[in-house]
């Protein structure tokens, strides 16, 4: 795609831009072969999915890759369970998947939230237990800082796209920070939870609501749990969590990385 025809894009709302650049030409985002609307080619979509059905064990709750089949559930879940009912991802964050998320956040290519919701999609559609046609998409709310340093919530405008694809209704606005606090990649997975504690309130009601709640990445869950637990009081009945990506288990080399 030219620079001048994207340029010309930025002129447009978002969801117009979406449906013009659809129809473009493109490369790929991870390989560079011809591709189209901004979107993976055909060989690195059947990668991912790929990746994705390779039988390894996962727990039932956040979808994380366990290193060996010692149950339905990783240490985490099973001594805490989180609030959420589960996880369906489209992609463990590790390379060379990883660098969608790095371009759309520090890049900001929005386009790419077409990308990400697409293979978020797929997941879904891949799942033994479909989403219920009652769900309601809503996204993590980005702290100030977040919103000041990229001057977009990448988890709003997944979710905006998730939801053109899965025909489900969007909710903006429900969540709500109560406080700004440090970034949550910076701890452990220990601070990670205890900072994440009552970090969101739900300022509308949510009686009878079956909620999926979307993020680009999911590192510990922390972040997920707390806004699943606000919604949950809000007066939802279940909570999905709906994220592009999900970190491998922090002692493998790849689940080192927490660069989000």
């Amino acid at each position: 795609m030219s620079p001048i025809i994207a340029h010309s894009l930025l002129l447009f709302p978002r969801q117009v831009a979406r449906r013009l650049l659809a129809g473009l030409p493109s490369d790929c985002p991870l390989c560079g072969e011809t591709a189209a609307g901004g979107r993976l080619c055909p060989g690195c979509a059947h990668d991912i999915a790929h990746r994705m059905r390779d039988g390894s064990p996962r727990c039932a709750r956040c979808a994380l890759r366990l290193q060996a089949p010692a149950g339905r559930h990783c240490p985490d879940c099973g001594s805490a369970a989180p609030a959420f009912a589960r996880t369906i991802a489209a992609f463990d964050y590790e390379p060379p998947y990883d660098s969608l998320i790095g371009r759309y956040k520090g890049e900001r290519r929005y386009g790419l939230a077409t990308t990400l919701a697409q293979l978020l999609a797929d997941a879904v559609a891949r799942q033994a237990v479909p989403l219920h046609p009652a769900t309601v998409l809503t996204p993590i709310p980005s702290s100030q800082a977040s919103l000041r340093r990229r001057g977009f919530n990448p988890a709003a405008e997944l979710a905006a796209s998730l939801g053109a694809q899965l025909h489900l209704p969007l909710r903006r606005g429900v969540l709500q920070r109560v406080r700004e606090g440090p970034r949550q990649a910076a701890g452990n997975r220990r601070a990670r939870r205890q900072g994440a504690q009552g970090l969101f309130h739900c300022i509308r009601p949510m009686p009878g609501c079956i909620v999926g709640l979307v993020d680009d990445v999911m590192t510990t869950g922390s972040t997920v749990d707390a806004a699943a637990r606000a919604l949950l009081r809000a007066g939802a009945t279940e909570v999905t969590v709906l994220v592009a990506a999900r970190t491998p288990m922090p002692d493998t080399p790849a689940g080192k990385r927490f660069s989000t």
